[in-house]
C-alpha cells in the first residue's frame, strides 16, 4: 500500500480568513488582533496586509465568505424572485438571516463594550461602503421589486417590513442561545421560526 500524499496547504488568503473567522468567533472582534490572526494562519502580518487592508476589511471578508450568505441571496432575489411565492422567498431570507446573525452576533458583540472602538469600526465600515444596515436595505429592495410586480400591497411600507424581519432575526441571536448551553434555547428551531416569521410578516403587507 503506497503512502498517502500530504494534503496541499491552503492558499495564504484562505488560511488568513479561516484564522480570522476562528479568532473573531471565539475572542470577539475587538480582541482578535492581526498579529494573532497571522500567527494562527502561519504567516507574517506583512503577508496578511498584502491580502487585506486591515482588520475591518478582514471582518467584511469573513462576513461575506465564511458566514451564511445573506447579502448574495438578497441581491439574487431582487433580480429574479425565482418563480417562487413571496412567502417562500421570505422564508428563505428569514432562515439565512437567522443563521447569519447567530454567527455574526458573537463576533461583533465585543464592539458594544467600548464606544470609541465601535465609533472607529463604524467609520471604517462607512469607508468600505458597508455596515449592519445593508441587509435591511437589501430586503427593502427585494420587497419594493415585489411591490412593483403587484405581489404585495402597494400601500405596504417595505422599509418597515424589512426592518421588522431583520430585527426579529437579530433579536433571536441576542436573546437565545442556539445550543442551549449558556442561556435559554430558542422556542422554535430555525426552519419553524423562519416560516412563522415570513407568514406573519406577509399577512401584514399582502394586497
Amino acid at each position: 500500500m503506497s503512502p498517502s500524499r500530504p494534503q496541499p496547504q491552503k492558499p495564504t488568503r484562505e488560511r488568513i480568513l479561516d484564522a480570522a473567522h476562528e479568532l473573531m468567533r471565539t475572542l470577539g472582534l475587538s480582541r482578535a488582533t492581526t498579529k494573532e490572526i497571522a500567527r494562527l494562519a502561519g504567516c507574517s502580518e506583512a503577508a496578511l496586509y498584502k491580502h487585506f487592508a486591515g482588520k475591518e476589511d478582514l471582518f467584511v471578508a469573513v462576513l461575506s465568505e465564511r458566514l451564511p450568505r445573506l447579502t448574495p441571496l438578497l441581491h439574487r432575489l431582487v433580480l429574479d424572485p425565482g418563480g417562487r411565492t413571496v412567502e417562500q422567498n421570505l422564508t428563505e431570507i428569514a432562515r439565512q438571516a437567522t443563521l447569519f446573525y447567530a454567527e455574526s452576533f458573537p463576533i461583533a458583540a465585543s464592539l458594544y463594550a467600548e464606544a470609541k472602538l465601535k465609533s472607529r469600526h463604524d467609520a471604517a465600515m462607512r469607508e468600505l461602503g458597508t455596515g449592519p444596515h445593508m441587509p435591511i436595505e437589501g430586503l427593502d429592495s427585494y420587497l419594493r421589486a415585489e411591490q412593483s410586480a403587484g405581489r404585495i400591497a402597494a400601500t405596504a411600507d417595505t422599509f418597515a417590513a424589512a426592518s421588522l424581519l431583520m430585527g426579529a432575526c437579530a433579536q433571536r441571536a441576542f436573546a437565545y442561545d442556539p445550543a442551549g448551553t449558556v442561556g435559554a434555547p430558542p422556542p422554535q428551531d430555525v426552519d419553524d421560526f423562519a416560516a412563522a416569521l415570513a407568514a406573519t410578516l406577509l399577512a401584514g403587507i399582502s394586497g
